[in-house]
């Protein structure tokens, strides 16, 4: 397992995932029920989200899917609402919402590209936000490729935006390694035929992820002394 380019997923892989959406999917249930509580506690149950404890569910909908997944499960809470509306107003949230980095991201990326080694990110986010995360980190240029659910490759646990990213990183899947905190990550890490690296910085615990992946590490700061091990140094 000696990997030529990292993948990434982004929600509970570079982010703390409860830190930085918990506060996102209460302020978006209470804007859409619009003061109606009823309302807020039935598109809360539909997410997979407690608004007493403000906590997730393990398999909470909001962990890996896509926007348009969140929005399907909302709308038949929301009688009258337009689906592209109510999208648009998710991914305008969302790029707002203040990320809580897993570790301090900007030295961690610059000892990964100082080992020559070529960076993509794939998320089931939204591309405009996901891009709008990376900026406001302050590691955007650190990757070559990014692609979200509506990029035009697919979604995960589909293969589309990691076979896209290793076309764009002009890598062959197998010198790919895809890190995320999901089984949606790691399923598609092993269709794409790449390896396949948990974190748990997500919602998943270690024994979900561990019959999936290749190895599972605490965090992406991990990384560093893992590509150590396997001799991938700085030049």
């Amino acid at each position: 397992m000696t990997p030529r380019g990292l993948i990434f997923d982004k929600d509970g892989t570079l982010f703390d995932f409860h830190a930085t959406w918990g506060g996102w999917s209460r302020g978006l249930i209470e804007a859409e029920a619009d003061g109606d509580a009823m309302r807020a506690q039935a598109i809360a149950a539909a997410l997979g989200y407690d608004l007493d404890a403000g906590r997730f569910a393990a398999d909470s909908l909001v962990i890996a899917s896509t926007a348009g997944e969140i929005a399907d499960a909302m709308l038949p809470h929301l009688p009258g609402q337009d689906r592209a509306a109510l999208i648009a107003r998710m991914n305008a949230r969302a790029a707002e919402a203040p990320q809580v980095p897993a570790v301090p991201l900007a030295p961690l990326f610059a000892d990964l590209a100082a080992r020559g080694l070529a960076l993509g990110l794939v998320t089931n986010d939204s591309e405009a936000p996901a891009r709008a995360h990376l900026g406001e980190a302050g590691v955007a240029a650190a990757f070559g490729f990014v692609a979200g659910a509506d990029s035009g490759f697919g979604a995960k646990p589909a293969p589309g935006q990691l076979l896209a990213c290793a076309r764009a990183m002009r890598l062959a899947p197998g010198d790919c390694a895809m890190i995320g905190d999901s089984l949606h990550d790691l399923h598609a890490a092993r269709a794409a035929g790449m390896i396949a690296i948990g974190v748990l910085t997500g919602m998943a615990p270690r024994a979900a992820l561990e019959p999936h992946a290749d190895i599972v590490l605490p965090d992406i700061g991990a990384l560093s002394g893992w590509l150590d091990a396997r001799n991938i140094t700085k030049a």
